[in-house]
């Protein structure tokens, strides 16, 4: 992966926060006990999130529950409100236009185009009661798509490759396994070849054997489409298989970020060392 070309994605300055914030937490973020005000109640769930992420790389974001790092997924996703903050596509408005401050219509066509995720709870991101290939289809739809013959094989295509039996592509995923579940997810933020896919969560409360399955399915799509992919989790194990370079969050920050293996063979921060010796 060569990281002198531009980024497809730049973040710049993301700020989330729940609470208005007060004259003691708005004067200086050191009075927060981790990132929370006790004088106010806000919650500075994202603090001047910055970073890049290139064609055809997997960004791993690793931190503890309650670290940002879901919160600033469902920004990226438009499925919260930024506080401030810039973002920027390679492939929308050439890169100049921040998503952030697009307008509703605007940010609909990113998550339908551009953009696809797969939640960490499939009730998220799927109909449960509709088929499979529908939920397929409802994407396709979103993404102005009405040529049902050419959906239909889109779908069959998806499901093909997601290992889901077609004889089972009109079942709604209430029937289905966890990991079928993940699958099919998988299958629909694929559909209108996103150029950028974010996984969050993604293996958690799946079975070990599950877990492995899904995360080969993840590097077999990523080197076979070559899509740039942020996987979130707080299973360092599963960042080390997926990701090429990785992010750790601590209380709504940044600590530390850099290739996969330096940060396991020399993390920096305290917190990071923690975290790599409980995996060892």
């Amino acid at each position: 992966m060569n990281f002198t070309d531009e980024p497809i994605l730049k973040v710049i300055n993301l700020n989330k926060q729940f609470g208005p914030g007060c004259e003691k937490c708005n004067g200086s973020k050191e009075t927060l006990e981790k990132n929370f005000c006790p004088e106010c109640g806000t919650v500075y769930a994202c603090q001047d999130i910055s970073f890049e992420l290139y064609k055809g790389e997997i960004l791993g974001v690793v931190g503890e529950s309650g670290s940002g790092k879901s919160t600033m997924m469902e920004c990226l996703y438009f499925d919260k409100e930024i506080t401030s903050g810039e973002a920027y596509i390679s492939t929308y408005g050439k890169g100049e236009v921040n998503i952030f401050s697009e307008s509703s219509q605007k940010k609909r066509l990113i998550k339908n185009n551009v953009l696809g995720k797969v939640y960490q709870s499939p009730m998220q991101g799927l109909r449960m009661n509709f088929s499979s290939i529908g939920n397929i289809a409802e994407k396709l739809i979103s993404a102005g798509n009405r040529n049902v013959g050419l959906m239909e094989n889109r779908g069959k295509e998806l499901l093909e490759k997601v290992n889901i039996p077609l004889f089972r592509m009109k079942e709604a995923p209430k029937n289905f396994s966890g990991g079928m579940q993940q699958r099919v997810q998988i299958a629909k933020a694929l559909s209108n070849n996103p150029p950028i896919l974010l996984l969050d969560e993604v293996t958690t409360g799946l079975d070990l054997s599950v877990q492995a399955n899904v995360l080969d399915l993840i590097k077999e799509i990523q080197r076979e489409l070559g899509i740039s992919m942020i996987v979130v989790s707080h299973d360092l194990g599963v960042i080390r298989m997926l990701s090429d370079r990785t992010i750790v969050m601590l209380n709504g920050k940044i600590i530390e970020k850099g290739l996969t293996d330096q940060i396991l063979e020399d993390p920096q921060t305290a917190y990071t060392q923690q975290l790599v010796y409980s995996l060892l």
